[in-house]
Order: C-alpha cells, then sequence, then structure tokens
C-alpha cells in the first residue's frame, strides 16, 4: 500500500484530470458542504465538489441553466454590512459577542487581532491553528479572527473553509460568527434563511473542533453560534444566540455516510472528465456514469437540479417525487412499478408498500364508482 503522502498526490491528479486541463478548481465551501450533507447519497455531487468542477458552468454546458445562487447585488449587499459589522476593529461585533453569548466576562477591550495572511489555503490554514492555539493561551483576553481559514476532512478529501469570523473567549472557547444581510425583524428572522445558515455554521464547528483536537488540552468549541444580520429595516447591526447542537450532529452523521472521493473516482470508467469544454454528448456522458441522488430539495440546494430532475423523470425514478414519498416505497423505484404494484400486475402482496398500494387503489376505485352512481 503506497504511503498517504503519495495516495494523496495522485487523488489530486486524478481529480485534476476530471476537472479538465487548466480549468482551476471551484474551492467548497461551507454552505455546498452542508448542501452535500443533506444528500450523502449523491455520488454525482460528492465528485464533482471534491474535484472542484464549477456546476454552475458545467450545468450551462449541459444544456440546463442554474437559478441556483446568490445575486451580484446580495453578495454586494452583504459584503457591505459584514465590513460594518467589522469596523473599528471589529468592536460592534465583539461587543455583540459579549452582549449575547459571555455577559459573565470582562469587556472586550483592547481584544487582539492577528494577521492571519500567508500563501495558499495550507498556509492559511496553518497560520489560522497558530493563532488559535496562541489566543487560547493567552487567558483573560478577548481574540477575534477575521477570515480565518479551517480545514475539514471530506470523504478522504480536505476543504478549505473560510468562517465570516472567530472569536476566542476570555476563558479560551471558541464561537463561530456568521454574517448574513438578510433583516432581523423585531428579534427575529426568516425561519429557513436561519436554518441555513444554522447547518452552515455547524459545518465550521465541526472543523474548528478538528483543530482544537489537536492541541494538547483541548478548548471548547462553543455549539452557540453567533448570528449577526441587519436590524429591522435599518443598516444597524443585532444579534441572536442559535444553537447548532442539532445540526452539527445531522452533518456529522451525513458527511461520515459519504463514500470516499477516492472510491467514487476509481470506479469511473477511464478518461472520464468533465471540462466544459467538451463537446455536448460527452460531456453527458460523463456527468451520467456517476450515479445521482435527486430530490425536490436539491433545486434549492445544488446547480445540476434541473440537469438531474429531468434525467430523474426520463426514468420515471420515484425520487422525483421527494425522499419522504421514496422512502415509504422500499423497493420500488420506478413509477412504473409502483402502478404495477397497485393494479396488481406485480409486488409481493405481504410487502407493506405493495399492500398499501393496493388498498389505496381499492378505495380509489370504490370513490369514484360512488361519485358515477
Amino acid at each position: 500500500m503506497p504511503p498517504p503522502r503519495t495516495r494523496g498526490t495522485a487523488l489530486r491528479q486524478r481529480l485534476a484530470e476530471l476537472r479538465g486541463p487548466d480549468v482551476t478548481a471551484k474551492a467548497l465551501d461551507a454552505r455546498a458542504l452542508a448542501a452535500l450533507a443533506a444528500n450523502p447519497g449523491c455520488e454525482r455531487r460528492a465528485i464533482l465538489d471534491g474535484a472542484g468542477v464549477d456546476k454552475a458552468t458545467l450545468a450551462d454546458a449541459l444544456g440546463s441553466p442554474s437559478a441556483f445562487g446568490q445575486s451580484q447585488f446580495a453578495l454586494t449587499r452583504g459584503n457591505a454590512f459584514e465590513a460594518k459589522v467589522k469596523a473599528d476593529g471589529g468592536a460592534e461585533l465583539l461587543r455583540l459577542v459579549h452582549e449575547r453569548l459571555d455577559p459573565g466576562a470582562a469587556p472586550p477591550a483592547d481584544a487582539a487581532l492577528p494577521d492571519l495572511s500567508a500563501i495558499g489555503p495550507e498556509g492559511r490554514t496553518a497560520r489560522t491553528a497558530l493563532a488559535l492555539r496562541e489566543a487560547t493561551g493567552a487567558t483573560g483576553t478577548w481574540t477575534l479572527l477575521d477570515h480565518p481559514m479551517i480545514a475539514l476532512d471530506v470523504a478522504g478529501s480536505p476543504a478549505f473553509l473560510e468562517p465570516d469570523a472567530v472569536v476566542v473567549h476570555p476563558d479560551g472557547s471558541w464561537t463561530v460568527v456568521e454574517i448574513k444581510s438578510f433583516p432581523m425583524l423585531d428579534g427575529s428572522a426568516d425561519p429557513a434563511k436561519v436554518g441555513a445558515a444554522a447547518r452552515q455554521a455547524a459545518v465550521y464547528v465541526l472543523a474548528l473542533e478538528e483543530v482544537a483536537a489537536r492541541l494538547d488540552a483541548a478548548p471548547r468549541v462553543r455549539h452557540r453560534v453567533l448570528l449577526v444580520c441587519p436590524k429591522d429595516f435599518s443598516n444597524l447591526p443585532t444579534a441572536s444566540a442559535v444553537d447548532v447542537r442539532k445540526q452539527r450532529a445531522v452533518t456529522s452523521r451525513q458527511l461520515a455516510r459519504l463514500t470516499r472521493i477516492e472510491d467514487i473516482a476509481d470506479a469511473l470508467p477511464e478518461g472520464t472528465c468533465f471540462s466544459p469544454e467538451l463537446p455536448a454528448e460527452q460531456l453527458t456522458a460523463a456527468v451520467e456514469a456517476v450515479p445521482a441522488a435527486y430530490a425536490p430539495e436539491c433545486l434549492a440546494a445544488c446547480e445540476l437540479a434541473f440537469h438531474c430532475r429531468e434525467r430523474s423523470r426520463a426514468a420515471g425514478a420515484v425520487t422525483s417525487l421527494g425522499r419522504s414519498v421514496r422512502a415509504e416505497l422500499g423497493g420500488l423505484t420506478t413509477v412504473e412499478d409502483v402502478l404495477a404494484a397497485a393494479r396488481g400486475e406485480s409486488g409481493d402482496p405481504r410487502d407493506p408498500a405493495v399492500a398499501a398500494l393496493r388498498r389505496a387503489a381499492r378505495l380509489r376505485t370504490e370513490a369514484l364508482g360512488t361519485m358515477c352512481h
């Protein structure tokens, strides 16, 4: 068996070949990881994200453009709000952390703001780990890490993540800070957007726990993160503490279920490439060589959702009806199988799913007969 360094180098080379010649890898961020964890059975997304393929560009090349992603206006507004929150050395951000999460500690005056600049993601990750170690050892002081870089192992491949901020408390514990541009009205925000932010923050918590575990005395990574948003309809920041223990547990469990990127890559035909420069027929064949696990929920989380939905519907797959429906149907994987079982043409009558379908068909027939008479 080759040493880990050799295996890692070979995997990186293989993933580069899958991206295509001279194609820059797209970084796997926490938003993508949270979406990947929500659908761990999708090998297609796992290998594309692992290889750093730009799925939006790929969707365009496949003829199924993506409607997923943030608008340029939203990005600009978010960047402006984040700059406001972090102005004056992060004084307002630290005040909110102190007020919402650690009011018993000394006020965050003269907080440390370490320089995290370094060459490349590996260098920035190492510099962040050093800054966290030093801040944890400097008990009694507050430290703000602005856009630190942390790594998380995902299916055997490292993902480099960049939280908005991480705060080290005077007691040495660590808090993730998420800054969002959606408003917090009367102290509460859109539950769907808060949920998405919590899942994203949970990914950062998992990555920080890996960093903490490598220190001599592992510091506590707080499971209550700080969500900072504009207050009402103003541009003034306000904040809420969000408990992400549930999201952290689910994300950890789902990421552990992911098939290793190396195993998926090894199963692909020789010469497989996802470069958008390829002819449409060849590119489609490459994408279809990797099994997908489409569900309607993908429409809000994946750039390839329209392409996968079209293929799923063409194949009559019951997954296109939703994960809950798929779970109820057991071994019946196509709509044709479901209809045949309901009509009594196939299926084991002892199968609970088959029995339920036949009963539903009888009830429907009886109801229609009653209406006709």
